[in-house]
């Protein structure tokens, strides 16, 4: 779910590790993608979007959307073939992100009183562990910003496990999803990637085209409004010096900073002035676009960043793709499904990654140029009807291995996924 609202994506990922000392193991079994049911993300919308609610509308919510959690499980397990109840020990994720608020001093610029640093997912792992009886994890977000952190993008471990250390190139790994992020990968050292938003991805996007289908379209397929559009330049360069992008990472941000108000907002001054509707998204693709390669040439590792693995939906728009291949003439652009790995799967198989670890008790690689270097667990447990089994298989695996020794995970080995994965 996250900040898109486009649905829930889910994998099915069997990790092997046989010993604390041995290398970790993970394949990818299978994967899917199910709509969240209409009623229940125009509610969402509408409590995001008017930015008031009431306690009764914020429980409601909440129940609703672990029962759509919870209902996308059993509907994958049963289209994919596979038992929940035999073949799933865990499951997590992050579930609806309602409010994501990293950066207190850009909040209390913007009005926000006693802005302290807060975030707030919904999707209860109460429901979903209930209805499915597999122990469910969620709430990753806020326990990293309870180390010290902004709580996103959490997928920098991850990323480097995948790509990261190679020995002579620098790689990034990149997500557009709703907001747009990516891992820097340096050459030579998997503890040493960072990762951070740099600003809306699809999030502005689909909201331009909602609002010129008056909901009939949800997204720009295929980027063909904006490859119709011209982009006015003067409008992206406007909205690129504003406080978020200017701000010095680390940083993330949400729907809460880059709303559908926003984009509306953009799209009505453009309108004045004449701009068609094709107009208007190819501009604010424009901003996303143009956000992504000011943020590489920024921020981005020493000499450069050699090579770019894409994933999220926004990777499939030729509108973003083509400018950074202009912007960056020099690197090596392409899908993470080039390593294996679906373009929607990843910040799944990041939960999934994040879900392990906590259960197992190992801190997860702390990406650098962070305001805490302070490892931790990330996480919180909602026991299901398997929780004795799982403390059982947790206890065996440790066995007498010193605490003290317990590192974070630096080398994982990526099995060949199922064949049934790579056909989606």
């Amino acid at each position: 779910m996250g900040t898109s609202m486009d649905g829930v994506d889910l994998v099915h990922v069997h990790f092997l590790q046989a010993g604390p000392e041995a290398p970790l193991q993970m394949q990818l079994l299978h994967y899917g993608e199910y709509d969240m049911p209409p009623a229940v993300k125009q509610r969402v919308l509408r409590l995001i979007r008017e930015n008031k609610t009431t306690p009764a509308e914020l429980a409601v919510v909440n129940v609703q959307l672990g029962d759509v959690i919870a209902d996308a499980a059993a509907r994958f397990a049963k289209d994919q073939g596979f038992s929940l109840a035999s073949d799933v020990d865990l499951i997590g994720g992050q579930g609806q992100t309602i409010w994501h608020l990293p950066l207190p001093e850009l909040a209390a610029a913007e009005g926000v009183a006693d802005a302290i640093r807060a975030h707030l997912d919904m999707g209860e792992p109460a429901v979903v562990a209930a209805k499915t009886g597999v122990t469910t994890l969620g709430n990753f977000r806020v326990s990293d910003m309870a180390l010290g952190r902004q709580g996103c993008p959490l997928f920098a471990a991850l990323d480097s496990l995948l790509l990261g250390g190679h020995p002579t190139l620098n790689r990034a790994v990149q997500n557009i999803g709703g907001i747009a992020n990516f891992s820097v990968l340096p050459r030579g050292d998997v503890e040493g990637c960072y990762d951070f938003d740099t600003g809306p991805g699809n999030v502005f996007i689909d909201a331009a085209v909602r609002y010129f289908t008056k909901g009939a379209q949800e997204y720009d397929r295929d980027g063909a409004m904006g490859a119709r559009g011209r982009v006015d330049q003067a409008i992206v360069d406007r909205v690129l010096q504003g406080p978020y992008f200017v701000h010095d990472i680390p940083k993330t941000t949400g729907r809460e900073t880059f709303g559908d108000r926003m984009a509306e907002d953009i799209c009505d001054e453009m309108m004045k002035t004449g701009a068609t509707p094709d107009d208007c998204v190819a501009t604010i693709t424009r901003i996303t676009a143009q956000a992504l390669a000011d943020a590489y040439e920024r921020w981005g590792p020493e000499g450069g960043v050699d090579e770019i693995y894409m994933g999220g939906g926004g990777s499939y728009n030729p509108n973003i793709v083509n400018y950074l291949r202009e912007r960056l003439p020099n690197t090596r652009i392409a899908l993470i499904s080039e390593i294996g790995i679906p373009v929607g799967a990843k910040e799944a198989l990041g939960f999934a990654l994040l879900t392990l670890e906590c259960v197992v008790g190992r801190p997860m690689i702390v990406p650098r140029r962070t305001e805490s270097d302070k490892p931790g667990l990330v996480g919180q447990i909602q026991p299901g009807r398997n929780a004795h089994s799982i403390r059982q298989h947790v206890a065996q695996f440790w066995g007498d291995y010193p605490e003290d020794k317990i590192k974070c995970t630096t080398k994982m080995t990526v099995l060949p996924p199922s064949p049934c994965v790579m056909e989606k």
